[in-house]
This record gives C-alpha cells, structure tokens and sequence, in this order.
C-alpha cells in the first residue's frame, strides 16, 4: 500500500503564489508517475503536472509557464510551486502516485484563488 498526504493549499489573491506538497509513503517502487490533479466545482478532475523517474515532466496547457514540478527523492516528496494564481485555479488538488500498474490518490487540498 502507498500513503499520500497531500499540503499547502490556502486562500490566495490572483497574481499570489503558493506552494503544494505530497509525502508518499509505504511500499514505494523505484519507477513510478507522481504528480497532481485539479478537480474545480461542477468540472471533471484534470491533469496539472506529473513527473516520473528519470525526470520527465508534463503539464497541463493552462499551466504552463506558471506552475512547476519538482521532487525531493530523500523524502518521497513531490512539490507543486504554483506562481500567478488565477481565479480559475481554483480547485481541490490532489496528488496520484502511478506505480506497478497500480494508481493512489491523496485526500486533496483546497487551493482557492480570489479576483
């Protein structure tokens, strides 16, 4: 079994920055996908960004060049800086782990962004 527990979500302005992270923990494979998810009120959960091992990256369109992924290997943990919030960022996020054919999911976070 993997655990994610995901943190860092909060209350910001348009134009602020935030920053989520995701611990996982448990029976962690070397080759993995981590990366985070967005589900807005009404909307169908959509990719924000993922990262695997080796280090490749993807984002989702209307992220690009205002979010980015990075992970600490040590600590199991992937982070989410999040820079130029826009009201419609606001969703709860959550992070998924992809695994030996296996998916986990956090509880996700609230990240609401005011005009």
């Amino acid at each position: 079994q993997v655990q994610l527990v995901e943190s860092g979500g909060g209350l910001v302005q348009s134009g602020e920055s935030l920053t989520l992270s995701c611990a996982a923990s448990g029976s962690l494979s070397r080759f993995y996908v981590m990366g985070f998810y967005r589900q807005a009120p009404g909307k169908q959960r959509e990719l924000v960004a993922t990262t695997n091992r080796p280090s490749i990256t993807n984002y989702a369109d209307s992220v690009k060049g205002r979010f980015t992924i990075s992970r600490d290997n040590t600590k199991n943990t992937v982070y989410l800086q999040m820079n130029n919030l826009k009201p419609e960022d606001t969703a709860v996020y959550y992070c998924k782990r992809s695994q030996n054919g296996l998916d986990y999911w956090g509880k996700g976070t609230l990240v609401t962004v005011s005009s």
